[in-house]
């Protein structure tokens, strides 16, 4: 028997070895997304910052920009214009401030302005009230032959009232004799040209 024994556990791994049914086939594996590690989130939260902050200075920067370029145009419009002793024309070296304000005026077509004419202290209150009159009309009229509707421009006159400066000398009068622009929004006055 233990011949017959024998045999039988031969033929039994035979049988194994050979054939049987074959073992199922493992599924390949898939691959997966990286896992994101605590460092990887943090260097994505850092450069999402740096972006914000980097949005946040090109706006502050152009904010300031616009500020800038604002400031600029209201230099340019309410700057002062002078006049010669007892003279209401306006002079050659003040037709291009002129000028810089009819174009900023057709640029911007709801802006109005007040014109206010000064003289120094020279002369009566009534012959300085009526000089200051014609100075601040000789500004309107040079802005209206430039294409600016009239009915955009006040006029004003404070005559001798106002001084830009106090003395009198002709340093003093110089800059007294005067027009002053000023932006006039809703009924009233906005902005006030510099002295």
């Amino acid at each position: 028997m233990r011949a017959s024994n024998l045999v039988l556990l031969l033929a039994v791994a035979a049988m194994a070895a050979c054939g049987g049914s074959p073992e199922p086939e493992q599924p390949a594996p898939q691959p997966t997304a990286p896992v994101a590690t605590t460092d990887d989130a943090a260097a994505r939260r850092a450069a999402d910052e740096e972006a914000r902050r980097r949005a946040a200075e090109e706006e502050a920067r152009r904010a300031e920009a616009a500020r800038a370029a604002a400031a600029g145009l209201m230099g340019e419009l309410t700057s002062v214009i002078n006049f010669d002793y007892n003279e209401a024309s306006v002079r050659a070296n003040d037709q291009a401030k002129l000028d810089r304000k009819a174009a900023i005026m057709q640029a911007n077509p709801n802006l109005r302005i007040r014109v206010s004419g000064h003289a120094d202290d020279r002369g009566s209150d009534e012959y300085n009230l009526a000089l200051g009159h014609r100075r601040a009309l000789v500004a309107k009229r040079y802005l209206v032959e430039h294409g600016i509707d009239g009915a955009r421009i006040a006029t004003v006159s404070f005559g001798e009232e106002h001084p830009a400066v106090d003395g009198h000398d002709e340093a003093a009068y110089a800059q007294n004799r005067r027009d002053e622009f000023e932006f006039v929004v809703a009924n009233s006055v906005a902005a006030r040209g510099s002295r």
